[in-house]
């Protein structure tokens, strides 16, 4: 009977019910969207970088997870890595910003490609002159780009000379000596990627590194990629849980809201109640549960607006933001929405339990 009232009560004002709705899953949606895109892009960058083939991968003092911070020599290669027992390639790259969240990326071709199977191109191929360069199949489709295309990145006009297939490395590829140049990085690289003989000896060769590289960071390329979560991400954490609070603020006052209105508006019905026997704790379960529906139909809806904004991102947006769908955060960002709305039900509530019968059978 109780159930069956706090549907008619939903359903009696159809307008009302279904923006608290709506409300909710915004937030939802807000919640989801906001960690599927530093899930996706973090695991995209894991991804590409696990796609290069090295073992060991080498990084200067200071530099962060995703984007290095410095710069270091790039004739410690020859002089100290090359030299190390069981290495058989090590090559540098020099990676500088080309956007919010790409990167133009140098490398020695021919050296690079030893570290794998080298690039797979869908058209074109490798570099032909120093003004070359090569896109992933995102990045061609998100700027329109074909082979022979001229297209002007970091200041600098470029022939594309081949289109790969994504996952490897990065999105933007050039010549390393044009880079340095281009940057005034003469001789410098970001990023060091060292292939061994056998992965038995990929411990060793990281200890002895590590101990005439002090002051730089060397990693297993599986230790290195385990590094990418919101964890490592300077800030991205703090960001996550305010976007979380706004969250659960906007859910309260939309829920506050619409429950004092209701309250308002039934108060002669809540006198009806009362002068049947209802108790206070009575009139509070109905309107806490007819609370707690309106956030579980938020919480579904904003759970497959996530699908949608995945969809928007990935078709207006592909090459530069990335959202993956995080099913594990789910309950979590309900379970926000179910407290953010209770929280704003919990006055209306109590209000509408504390009214005096007779007050309210002669509300006007």
């Amino acid at each position: 009977m109780t159930n069956k009232l706090v549907f008619e009560n939903l359903k009696h004002r159809p307008v009302r019910t279904l923006l608290g709705v709506v409300a909710i899953s915004i937030q939802v949606t807000m919640v989801l969207a906001l960690v599927g895109l530093s899930e996706g892009m973090l695991n995209d960058q894991a991804s590409r970088a696990r796609g290069v083939g090295a073992d060991i991968l080498i990084r200067p003092p200071g530099s962060a997870i995703i984007a290095s911070g410095g710069q270091m020599l790039a004739k410690i290669i020859p002089a100290v890595i090359e030299k190390q027992p069981h290495v058989t390639v090590a090559t540098g790259v020099l990676i500088f910003a080309t956007d919010l969240f790409n990167y133009t990326t140098g490398l020695d071709l021919p050296i690079f490609d030893q570290l794998n199977r080298g690039f797979s191109f869908i058209q074109g191929g490798p570099f032909q002159g120093p003004d070359d360069v090569m896109v992933d199949e995102l990045y061609a489709s998100q700027h329109k780009l074909h082979v022979g295309d001229q297209t002007n990145i970091n200041n600098h006009w470029w022939r594309v000379s081949g289109i790969y297939e994504s996952g490897m490395l990065a999105r933007v590829v050039v010549p390393l000596a044009t880079l340095q140049n281009l940057t005034a990085n003469s001789d410098k690289v970001s990023t060091i990627y060292v292939k061994v003989d056998n992965s038995a000896n990929i411990a060793g060769v990281i200890a002895d590194l590590s101990e005439k590289l002090k002051t730089y960071k060397v990693y297993s390329m599986e230790d290195y990629t385990s590094l990418f979560s919101p964890a490592n991400v300077p800030m991205l954490t703090e960001f996550i849980w305010v976007v979380v609070s706004l969250g659960v603020l906007v859910g309260f006052l939309v829920v506050f809201l619409s429950m004092y209105t209701a309250v308002l508006e039934r108060t002669r019905e809540i006198g009806v109640l009362k002068a049947l026997g209802a108790s206070p704790g009575y009139i509070l379960n109905i309107l806490l549960r007819e609370t707690v529906l309106l956030a579980i139909a938020g919480s579904i809806l904003g759970i497959l607006l996530s699908y949608v904004t995945r969809f928007v991102i990935h078709d207006l947006m592909h090459s530069l933001l990335i959202q993956a769908i995080v099913p594990q955060w789910w309950l979590a960002a309900a379970g926000i929405a179910i407290a953010g709305a209770l929280l704003g039900a919990l006055y209306p509530g109590l209000k509408a339990a504390r009214q005096d019968a007779i007050e309210a059978l002669a509300y006007d």
